[in-house]
C-alpha cells in the first residue's frame, strides 16, 4: 500500500479545486518574495501613517509565518489562516498593488478641500426618550 505524506501530497497536488486559481509551482519563495517587496514599498509611505503601521505589523507577522514553515506549505497554511497557499499568494499580491495605489494617492497627506460640516459623522448618539 502507498502511503503519501503531506510535503508529497502538496507537491503532487494537481488543482486547488477554485475555478481560475491554479496550484503553485514553488509556494514559499513566491509569498516570502511579495512579502518582502510590501514591506520595502510601505518604506516609502511615512511612518506616521495608519495605514503604514498596520500593513506593516500584519505583513511583518505573516512573513515570520510563511519563514519559521521551513519550506513546509501546509505548515504556512495553517500558520496564515487564509485558506490555501495559493490563496495567500493572492492576498499577497493585491496587498502590495494596494501599497503602489496608496503612494500614488499619497493617501496620509490631508485633504485638499476641507469637508463639509458632518462629513465623517454617520451615528449620533442621542437619548432615548420613551414616548
Amino acid at each position: 500500500m502507498f502511503r503519501a505524506s503531506r510535503p508529497l501530497l502538496q507537491a503532487i497536488r494537481q488543482t486547488t479545486n477554485i475555478a481560475g486559481l491554479h496550484p503553485h509551482p514553488d509556494p514559499i519563495p513566491a509569498l516570502t518574495t511579495t512579502y518582502e517587496r510590501t514591506l520595502k514599498m510601505l518604506e516609502n509611505i511615512p511612518a506616521s501613517s495608519v495605514y503604514r503601521q498596520g500593513t506593516e505589523a500584519l505583513t511583518q507577522r505573516k512573513l515570520d509565518i510563511v519563514k519559521s514553515a521551513n519550506g513546509d506549505a501546509v505548515k504556512a497554511e495553517k500558520g496564515l489562516d487564509e485558506g490555501l497557499i495559493e490563496q495567500a499568494i493572492k492576498v499577497a499580491q493585491d496587498e502590495l498593488r494596494l501599497v503602489a495605489k496608496m503612494i500614488e494617492w499619497k493617501a496620509w497627506e490631508p485633504l485638499e478641500e476641507r469637508a463639509p460640516p458632518g462629513q465623517w459623522q454617520y451615528f449620533e448618539h442621542t437619548s432615548t426618550k420613551e414616548v
